[in-house]
């Protein structure tokens, strides 16, 4: 399986311009609220019609503008998981997996189908049961079973762990990575939850404002997201305006501190994630004040302000409280590792 997307939307003042591909994997939608996430996967979908491009699965044309090509929701074969999960209220577990099965001409076919996969997913217990008496997990299962019955060419999950609270997120995920696997063909999944991305899809984009910023494998993003988004995406906290010096020097302009890193000529901006601040003498090296600790239920973050220049901006610093403990002062001298520094687009 394969996908590639190429539309254009507009809707008031907001500019909908997305190009992506993706071939036999995960890949993950990351962005904050309101960047046109959801509203990708409802154009591959079929609920939002772009103004132009084309939409491609697996060599079906789903949507392609200048041919006047727009298949509808039903004959795209998209299995789009809504937040809400979107099951009808007045039908009963099995009725609305069922509904999956319609465009099966065998009622016999269909019958087993169902069951097989009730089973599979662990609902035949609950087959009578409305949308109202199930948990949130079991609603999540109910859609994605109603999904997967109906044999889609191509699974889109929005945000499917929103509404779920921690521990049953937990649990759910487990359970989502094994249908992602045994589903084996293209799956794009929308969140703003960097860790939850990392955990579940081998590829990333990173939107904003309605474009792609970034795209790769997710260690490669991870590991050099490109832009001030991107690494705050992907939970890089320490951030500053930079401005290249001569040679592998950069002045941090938040942090007042000059820094060597490779490739930093044509730095705009810099981060550095805070579990990646190293006390002690180094290279990138300098006297800070600890303004302020902040205790987490397993480690402490802290925060700097680098003497050297006086600069408003601080710097944060994830330690374990065994360690922090066994450091704690008022001053404490830290240092940068020039291959943990990003060296970022605005």
């Amino acid at each position: 399986m394969s996908l590639y997307v190429d539309i254009e939307k507009t809707l008031g003042a907001f500019h909908l311009r997305v190009k992506l591909q993706a071939e036999d994997e995960t890949l993950a939608l990351l962005g904050a609220s309101g960047c046109g996430k959801s509203m990708t996967l409802k154009c591959i979908a079929g609920i939002q019609r772009p103004d132009r491009g084309r939409i491609v699965v697996d060599d079906v044309v789903l949507f392609d503008s200048e041919k006047k090509i727009d298949l509808s929701p039903q004959q795209r074969r998209t299995g789009l998981l809504f937040q809400n999960y979107a099951l009808f209220p007045n039908m009963t577990v099995v009725q609305n997996i069922r509904c999956g099965t319609r465009r099966e001409p065998d009622r016999e076919k269909r019958r087993r189908e169902t069951e097989e996969i009730l089973k599979r997913f662990g609902l035949w217990e609950l087959r009578n049961h409305y949308p109202h008496q199930l948990s949130g997990g079991q609603q999540q299962r109910t859609a994605l079973a109603r999904i997967l019955v109906s044999d889609p060419r191509i699974l889109l999950l929005d945000e499917p762990f929103s509404a779920l609270d921690s521990h049953l997120r937990f649990q759910l995920e487990r359970h989502v990575r094994e249908v992602i696997r045994q589903f084996g063909k293209t799956v794009v999944l929308v969140s703003h939850d960097r860790d939850e991305v990392f955990r579940m899809t081998n590829s990333i984009a990173i939107m904003e404002e309605g474009v792609i910023r970034t795209q790769g494998g997710i260690q490669q993003v991870f590991a050099q997201p490109k832009t001030i988004s991107g690494a705050m995406l992907t939970g890089c906290k320490n951030v500053t305006a930079a401005q290249p010096l001569d040679g592998d020097s950069v002045r941090a302009l938040d942090w007042g501190i000059t820094l060597k890193t490779p490739g930093a000529a044509g730095a705009k901006a810099l981060g550095i994630r805070m579990h990646d601040v190293c006390p002690g003498e180094g290279e990138n090296s300098c006297l800070c004040q600890v303004v302020e600790e902040i205790e987490n239920p397993f480690s402490y973050t802290i925060m700097l302000r680098p003497k050297e220049g006086q600069a408003p901006g601080l710097l944060g610093m994830e330690l374990s409280k065994e360690r922090w403990n066994a450091l704690r002062q008022p001053e404490l001298t830290i240092h940068l590792p020039p291959e943990s520094l990003l060296i970022l687009d605005e």
